[in-house]
């Protein structure tokens, strides 16, 4: 079974295996650094629009007919010249202006003109105006937006969600932030979109994933990561990384070489996740693994996975001395904010071996056990336990998803994985962008797999940070790969497990152990 990968058709904006994400105002420094090394403002635009057009033809062979918008500035210049390009290969283009031609100044004014001297005619956008194209081209706003969309432009977007038509956006669809991957009030839901120059992050988490489609990057011959003072503001996760990360293993490893992790969940009454988290780490690799969960909950998890060594526990005080075997502790599936969740954390704060704190754990850290902070352990929160732990409502973070994460690393330490669409994975290094997962992953046990996870490869010796994001990658493919097989409608946590086996380990012939991990 192949990992699923990107695919671009610009062979020359082929992904790294890790592409760095800038904010707008990044890119905007890259673009004047460009034209002062020489290259005109105007002929810029004009390789974008051929990028643009590129990109639309190569999508939609068999369209004839388009329909541009162009706004007020430059991404309205990228219109006009887009437009003048399609008229010159016999395209029928309606032209519809958000701003009348004889307002716009510098490239854009440059680039209406160049559209108006090919032939091709313009109209003020109205409400209630059909779309003549098959396809609607967006180049209403760029990524210089930070205010909500109001008036016309907000009009003209909800027109343009409401045609049906098949959408280019071009750099950012019109009214997501380029930032933070929110909507601005209103936005443009893109088929696909091409951005220029730098990738931005907020096209790759929270509401984004919803509006910008299939995504091109072409970087216009420019190399962003030359000008090293610019520090990109995150890292794109790629399927790459996993044998980077994960090299073949010595042949005479054995199980005592891969760590030992210890899993604390399954209050009374909520063992499934827990034994979700236990199957998952131990498919991820660890050496060995424990579970320590109510008493109730050990027949089922010898029936599900023999392999797990699983200690039915009271309470705290049955622990013994299973926290001093482990290398790792996976405090939090299943484990409930009652007296036997809370004794479970307490043992586990206390403990000097690094955690991995997701679910309950996080809710009982926000309200009973607030004022910790570690550089050992990983916090897995959702939006809601993320608002909790912050003092902020789940709206608030979603808002502006990467400043959250970095909060919570700021405040907290170790690394954050601050889950959704678009997951991030915030650390001392930088912050990383996971661009996979779909929406069958909203069902219960998806962060209790990805806890698992998390804990077999800290037990095997990786960095925490490295952890993270392998472990946010791999659980993402791995559900990719599932709603692949079965779709995404009932897809389970635990079909997770078997996906992420086949992820980590290289496909090859039978007889060729030697290559195996």
């Amino acid at each position: 079974m192949a990992i699923p990968a990107r695919e671009s058709d610009d062979t020359s904006s082929m992904a790294p295996v890790s592409r760095p994400l800038y904010r707008a105002d990044q890119v905007g420094e890259l673009d004047r650094r460009t034209i002062a090394s020489g290259i005109d403002g105007f002929a810029l635009m004009q390789r974008a629009a051929a990028a643009a057009w590129h990109s639309l033809t190569h999508v939609w062979p068999g369209v004839h007919r388009i329909t541009v918008l162009c706004g007020g500035g430059n991404n309205g210049g990228d219109g006009h010249v887009l437009a003048a390009l399609a008229a010159a290969e016999g395209y029928t283009v309606q032209r519809l202006l958000l701003k009348p031609i004889e307002e716009l100044t510098g490239d854009a004014a440059r680039a209406a003109e160049m559209a108006s001297a090919a032939g091709v005619g313009s109209q003020a956008w109205r409400e209630g105006m059909p779309f003549e194209g098959e396809v609607i081209v967006d180049a209403l706003l760029g990524t210089g937006l930070s205010g909500e969309v109001r008036g016309t432009i907000r009009d003209a977007i909800a027109a343009v969600n409401a045609s049906g038509l098949p959408v280019m956006a071009i750099d950012i669809p019109s009214g997501l932030h380029a930032d933070t991957g929110a909507v601005l009030g209103v936005a443009v839901k893109a088929t696909r979109t091409v951005t220029f120059i730098g990738d931005k992050l907020g096209l790759h988490t929270g509401a984004a994933r919803d509006h910008v489609g299939e995504l091109d990057f072409r970087p216009l011959a420019v190399s962003a990561e030359a000008q090293t003072d610019i520090v990109p503001a995150a890292r794109l996760l790629d399927a790459g990384m996993i044998s980077a990360w994960l090299p073949p293993r010595q042949r005479c490893a054995h199980k005592g070489e891969f760590g030992h992790a210890l899993v604390l969940g399954g209050a009374p009454g909520f063992g499934g996740a827990a034994l979700i988290a236990a199957e998952a780490c131990a498919r991820l690799g660890a050496g060995r693994i424990s579970l320590a969960t109510a008493p109730e909950h050990v027949t089922a998890s010898l029936v599900r996975r023999p392999e797990v060594m699983v200690h039915g526990v009271r309470g705290a005080g049955d622990l013994g001395e299973l926290l001093e075997k482990a290398d790792i502790l996976v405090v939090g599936p299943g484990l409930g904010q009652g007296s036997w969740g809370q004794g479970m954390l307490q043992a586990a704060l206390a403990s000097a071996t690094p955690l991995v704190v997701d679910a309950d754990a996080l809710n009982l850290l926000a309200s009973r056990f607030s004022g910790h902070r570690r550089d050992d352990w990983i916090l897995t929160p959702h939006p809601g336990e993320a608002a909790r732990l912050l003092g902020l409502s789940a709206g608030e973070v979603e808002a502006d998803r990467p400043a959250a994460a970095r909060e919570l690393q700021r405040r907290f330490g170790g690394v954050v994985v601050l889950k959704g669409a678009g997951t991030l994975v915030a650390g001392p290094e930088q912050l990383a962008v996971c661009p996979h997962g779909n929406p069958g992953m909203a069902s219960g046990g998806m962060g209790d797999a990805l806890s698992g996870m998390l804990g077999g490869l800290l037990a095997q010796g990786l960095p925490l940070e490295t952890s993270a994001r392998l472990a946010v990658l791999v659980h993402a493919l791995a559900a990719d790969m599932a709603a692949e097989d079965g779709g995404e409608r009932g897809l389970l946590a635990g079909d997770l497990a078997s996906y992420a086996q086949l992820l980590i380990n290289p496909v090859t012939p039978i007889g060729h152990a030697t290559a195996t991990r």
